[in-house]
Order: structure tokens, then sequence, then C-alpha cells
């Protein structure tokens, strides 16, 4: 008998093959992505997204609403993608953004063009307040909301920098939240939850 391994094996790194932006929309083109596929690209890698449960979506349509009456002039972008590089696309659950006439059917928005970014998670906490939320920091995204189901609670995340955002606030049922984007722009947390 004799090991599996011996001295002369060399090892070779396993390969990886990353994805660009352009790579993810032929895979839709192609059909190997759709709507069902609820996937976005981080770092060139294909994230499974979590399933939208009732919770989540009566959030995401509480502050449509709100958005839609209350920020005039922007817009109101819900689940629709943003790119942040040649190898990231994600979906954030709302966006606010920059007006263009064209309501970005020329181009998907990129970072200069957010005023505000809200990721509401349920099971995916670690993953919007982890991986995601240093990527929006290093991007220059200026504000960032988690609205965290589990906690019941606003997170408010500004001054982006390389090493993550300066400023973390969060806030309560008894809170009211103001973007800074839009100082008039304000959120009673407890008609989030």
């Amino acid at each position: 008998m004799s090991d599996l391994a011996s001295p002369t094996d060399v090892q070779q790194p396993v390969r990886r093959h990353k994805l660009s932006v352009d790579d993810f929309h032929k895979l839709g083109e192609a059909g190997v992505l759709n709507a069902e596929s609820r996937v976005e690209l981080l770092n060139g890698e294909l994230v499974d997204m979590a399933p939208i449960g009732d919770w989540h979506a009566g959030v995401v349509a509480a502050l449509t609403e709100l958005l839609v009456k209350r920020a005039a002039h922007t817009t109101v972008w819900i689940q629709n993608p943003v790119r942040f590089a040649a190898d990231t696309e994600l979906q954030p659950d709302v966006t606010l953004l920059r007006r263009r006439e064209d309501f970005y059917r020329s181009g998907t928005p990129v970072p200069s063009d957010v005023l505000l970014l809200i990721e509401v998670p349920d099971t995916t906490l670690a993953y919007d307040r982890g991986p995601k939320l240093d990527l929006y920091s290093r991007h220059g995204i200026q504000e960032v909301w988690i609205v965290n189901l589990p906690d019941q609670c606003l997170e408010a995340f500004r001054d982006p920098s390389a090493e993550g955002y300066r400023a973390r606030s969060r806030y309560g049922a008894g809170d009211l939240v103001s973007a800074l984007a839009m100082p008039a722009l304000s959120v009673e947390v407890a008609t989030l939850f």
C-alpha cells in the first residue's frame, strides 16, 4: 500500500472563474439566469438572495409609499440593480436615486447616483451588515439604512471610508430618522414594524 500523496505531487491552486457584470447579464440573456434565480453579483461571484417573506415585502412596500410621497424629484428604485464595479452589481431593497429624465433606461445607476440606500434584512442581517455594507462604504454611498427586522430597529450608517462607516446610529420604535440628502424626509421607526 502506498500513501495517496507523494513528495513529488504538486499542489495546484483551486481555480475559480470570476464573472463580470457583462458575463452576469449574458447568463440572463441566454436563459441560464432568470427572475426566479434571485441572485446578485458580488466581487465576481453569484450570491443567492433570500426569498422575500411577507414581513420583508410589507416593510419595503411601506418605505416605497413613503418615499414616493415625500421624496419629490428623486427616483425610488425598488429591488433593482446598482452597478458598483465591473464585477459587482447588487439589488438593494430600496434605493433613492438622483432623478434622471430617462429613469435610468440608458444605463444602470452607479454609486454617485445614490442618495440613500436601504436594506431590509430578515435572515440576511450578517450579509447586509458585513460584505454589502463594507462594499457600500468603499464605494462612497453616503448613507445606508438597515431596517433590522429581527431586532425591530433602524440602523443608519453615514460618513463612508475605505475602512467602513465612521458614523453608526441605532433607532428604535420611539425615534424619527431623517435622511442626510433630504432632511425633510423622515421616517417614524415604529411605522415600519
